[in-house]
């Protein structure tokens, strides 16, 4: 196929699809979505929380695997700042959360990782943590024999249907994949290239221009500068997000030959 950006190591593709194509022919994936699913899984894990990415909608059954694993729906960021508790935003995560379960439904990040869950790793990315998940990517490319796709998810135009049509590109997640891919060994496709150019062709304005993209207005907008102020850090985080038994957890040494065959996660009484 022309699209799978064969035979380089190294690659990029945008959104559902993307992250859909590239598990489908067994690349690791690493899903970023800046603002603000991976930086909030990233916070998460760092603090020893488990979360497990639901697709959208935070419905009635969402609400129930939550409860039928005994983990907490996080909610949206206007509900919680009404009534307390988790929402999207990386800043409702502290040391507190040792160990706790977490439902996490988002239109973007949780999407993408719910669509790539049969990739033989699958890891989130941002700028928080670029380095680490970069070298430990590296490591399991070699150590699994498989290529690297770099998902940014993007967003979603609000009037066009379609669960994997509506993309609109976010540069907060083309920075941050380019980001990542910079770190990445081996011979990279010409998609990853041209994003690696728009990261340093960036050079020291990324946190400027990402302030002022459109993501980042529309949650200043709505009162979450900080959460912008906060995803916008560089590797300032060495937690590595990986997928293993449907929930993302810190990635640990000889979790490798894990990742493969991975069996559901285990229902709490």
């Amino acid at each position: 196929m022309f699209f799978d950006q064969a035979p380089y190591d190294i690659k990029l593709d945008w959104g559902q699809r993307g992250a859909r194509a590239a598990a489908e022919r067994g690349d690791i994936v690493i899903i970023v979505d800046v603002l603000s699913f991976s930086s909030t899984v990233v916070t998460a894990v760092q603090h020893k929380a488990n979360i497990y990415p639901y697709p959208p909608p935070a419905n009635e059954q969402a609400k129930a695997y939550a409860k039928e694993l005994g983990a907490e729906l996080i909610r949206g960021r206007a509900e919680a700042v009404r009534t307390g508790g988790h929402s999207l935003s990386p800043l409702t995560f502290s040391s507190a959360d040792y160990e706790r379960d977490f439902v996490l439904c988002s239109m973007n990040g949780a999407a993408c990782t719910w669509i790539a869950a049969q990739a033989p790793a699958l890891l989130v990315g941002c700028l928080l943590n670029a380095s680490a998940v970069a070298e430990t990517a590296n490591r399991l490319r070699l150590e699994l024999g498989a290529a690297i796709t770099v998902v940014p998810c993007g967003e979603k135009w609000p009037d066009v249907v379609g669960s994997e049509n509506n993309l609109r590109p976010g540069i907060e997640d083309y920075l941050g994949a380019g980001l990542i891919l910079s770190k990445l060994t081996g011979n990279k496709s010409a998609e990853a290239e041209v994003c690696i150019g728009a990261l340093r062709s960036s050079g020291q304005r990324i946190r400027e221009l990402i302030w002022e993209c459109t993501s980042a207005r529309e949650l200043r907008g709505r009162g979450f500068e900080a959460d912008v102020t906060y995803c916008c850090q560089v590797d300032i985080s060495y937690a590595v997000p990986v997928m293993q038994h449907n929930r993302f957890i810190n990635i640990l040494p000889g979790l490798t030959a894990e990742l493969n065959g991975q069996a559901a996660a285990p229902k709490k009484n």
